[in-house]
């Protein structure tokens, strides 16, 4: 049984953006949003209870990626669809252009599947942190609807975030292989820093993280490749 735990716990982040698919749909873009948080605490989860069961499998990663796909590739695509119906610019076929990032994700992992660079960290920026962030304008909508609302800002963060998923930029992984400060210093800070932002700011501090994210692995890899 213990070799299909693993594959239950991505089972259930692929459940869990079916259901925020529906949401997202229906026009319920907060609730598919918790959702996506959902998914990605199975997807940091199912890695780690293989690691641990040590029961890696060709048929997991694939999974693994099928169900990112359907989570973090298509879920978000739905969210910047339904956004875009909603902008300022009513067009029957504009909102279309929020698939794109579903396009460039299932780009993105394909690329992930064949990269060997990609055994510890990232190149170009991962499927979960893209859709958090797609995921969060929703809720900055709440607060700042006339600037969401503009058609011009989604096909720019559309095309921005797509350009970023299948881009050479170096992003570390949140997965760490000791805890020795020196090593992970940047990745400490990273994670202090966002963890405040996100106390006061909530979802609405997802930008700002995605912003420190990227140069924070900057800096990370730049240090990293200094000290050789």
């Amino acid at each position: 049984m213990k070799k299909h735990l693993p594959n239950a716990v991505t089972c259930a982040n692929l459940f869990s953006g079916c259901i925020g698919i529906v949401f997202a749909f229906k026009g319920n873009l907060e609730t598919a949003a918790y959702f996506v948080i959902f998914s990605g605490i199975f997807d940091f989860f199912d890695g780690m209870v293989a690691r641990l069961l040590n029961v890696k499998s060709a048929i997991g990663k694939d999974l693994d990626s099928l169900a990112d796909m359907v989570s973090f590739g298509f879920l978000p695509g739905v969210i910047m669809f339904q956004l875009l119906k909603a902008s300022d610019y009513s067009s029957e076929y504009l909102p279309y252009l929020g698939f794109l990032i579903t396009i460039f994700s299932a780009l993105r992992l394909a690329k992930f599947n064949n990269d060997e660079r990609q055994t510890e960290d990232f190149i170009g920026l991962n499927t979960p942190m893209n859709t958090l962030f797609v995921c969060s304008l929703p809720f900055i909508a709440n607060d700042y609807p006339q600037i969401i609302s503009s058609s011009i800002l989604l096909i720019a963060i559309t095309a921005i975030t797509s350009f970023l998923l299948v881009s050479e930029i170096k992003i570390f992984s949140l997965k760490f292989s000791d805890l020795n400060w020196a090593k992970n210093k940047i990745k400490f800070i990273f994670l202090i820093l966002s963890t405040i932002l996100i106390a006061f700011l909530k979802f609405a501090a997802i930008p700002f993280v995605l912003v420190l994210y990227i140069a924070s692995s900057v800096l990370h890899f730049r240090g990293a490749t200094l000290n050789k």
